[in-house]
C-alpha cells in the first residue's frame, strides 16, 4: 500500500463525509439552534412585555388606591359637615320648640292673669254691691259714702 494512495482515499472519504454532514446532518441542527434561539429571545420579550404591564398595572392600582382614598376622605368630610348641619338643625329646632314653649306659657299666664283680674273684678263687684247694701241699710252720709267708694277705687 503506498501511503498516497491512503491520504488521497482519507481525504475523498473526509470530503465526502463533510458533504454529507453540510448537507443532511447540519441543516436540521442549524434549524433546531434557530428555533431555540427565536424561542427564548420570545421568552425574553414576554418577560420585558409582563413586566412592562405589570408596572402599568402598579400604577394603576397605586392611581385607584390614591383615587379611593381621596374619595373616602370626601365621603368622610361630607358626612361630618352632615352631622354637624343635623345637629346645627337639631339646635335650632330645639331652640324654635324652646321659643314656642316659651311664648304658649307667656300666653297661658297672660290669660290665668286676665282670669285673675276678672275674678278680682267680680270678687269687686260683689263688694261693692255688699257695701252699697250696707250703705243702704246704714244711713245716707255723703261723707261716708265718698269714703267708701275711693276705698273702692283703690281696692280695683
Amino acid at each position: 500500500m503506498n501511503i498516497n494512495g491512503t491520504l488521497v482515499a482519507q481525504a475523498i472519504v473526509f470530503a465526502l463525509l463533510v458533504l454529507f454532514t453540510m448537507k443532511f446532518v447540519w441543516p436540521p441542527i442549524a434549524a433546531a439552534l434557530d428555533e431555540r434561539a427565536s424561542k427564548i429571545a420570545d421568552g425574553l420579550a414576554a418577560a420585558d412585555k409582563a413586566k412592562s404591564e405589570l408596572s402599568s398595572a402598579n400604577k394603576r392600582v397605586e392611581e385607584e388606591l390614591a383615587k379611593s382614598r381621596t374619595e373616602t376622605a370626601a365621603r368622610l368630610a361630607e358626612a361630618e359637615r352632615r352631622g354637624q348641619a343635623i345637629v346645627e338643625e337639631a339646635k335650632t329646632k330645639a331652640t324654635e320648640e324652646g321659643s314656642k314653649i316659651i311664648a304658649a306659657a307667656k300666653v297661658e299666664a297672660e290669660q290665668q292673669t286676665v282670669k285673675a283680674r276678672e275674678a278680682l273684678r267680680e270678687q269687686v263687684a260683689a263688694l261693692a254691691v255688699k257695701g252699697a247694701e250696707q250703705i243702704l241699710r246704714k244711713e245716707v252720709n255723703a261723707g261716708v259714702h265718698a269714703d267708701l267708694l275711693s276705698r273702692l277705687k283703690t281696692e280695683l
